[in-house]
């Protein structure tokens, strides 16, 4: 089993980043949480609040969409061009995408790229509420364990060292920047 990553790793870029940037666009009554998202992004980044409040302050402009799982397969739909081609070029059967976005989008992409084996942060598409942990660093490996317990992991690939807890757990670990993918030096 090979194991990813998704932003800028397997996706050219940040997909929650670009969704809620597409949604403030294509839905304009979203803005109306932009002030909200501002003062708790100052929050989190002066270490008042942590990352998961901060996100699911974020998340809020989900509420104002009038078709949420439309508004997610019509975003997929239009950025699939950001999924990397040496990852189609090596893409298996088997592959586990996890990731710290919110489920509701890594999936529908992963549904899209057929990737049947998918984690990630637990997130309510209509509220933006979590519904658990935010999937990030030692989190994804609790996740994986509780999935797949000691299955080996072959590779694993990701473009952030923040993964070092799940990127000790494979046989082969290769940090991403762009198209290029270095060993991992743990």
């Amino acid at each position: 089993m090979n194991v990813y990553d998704w932003d800028n790793t397997i996706y050219r870029g940040d997909s929650t980043f670009d969704f809620v940037r597409w949604c403030m666009k294509k839905y304009p009554g979203t803005l109306r949480t932009l002030p909200r998202t501002a003062v708790y992004g100052i929050l989190y980044g002066t270490r008042i609040v942590r990352k998961q409040v901060f996100k699911e302050n974020m998340y809020r402009f989900l509420a104002d969409l009038p078709d949420p799982e439309g508004a997610v397969d019509l975003f997929t739909s239009t950025h699939m061009d950001h999924v990397k081609d040496w990852y189609l070029k090596q893409q298996r059967e088997d592959d586990l995408v996890i990731s710290a976005s919110p489920e509701f989008l890594i999936s529908a992409f992963c549904r899209k790229l057929g990737i049947k084996h998918v984690m990630a942060s637990p997130v309510e598409i209509h509220s933006g509420k979590y519904l658990g942990k935010n999937c990030h660093g030692r989190e994804k490996v609790i996740r994986y364990r509780e999935v797949f317990g000691d299955t080996p992991i072959e590779a694993f690939y990701s473009d952030s060292r923040s993964d070092t807890p799940l990127a000790e757990l494979a046989q082969h670990a290769y940090l991403v920047k762009g198209d290029e993918r270095k060993p991992w030096n743990k």
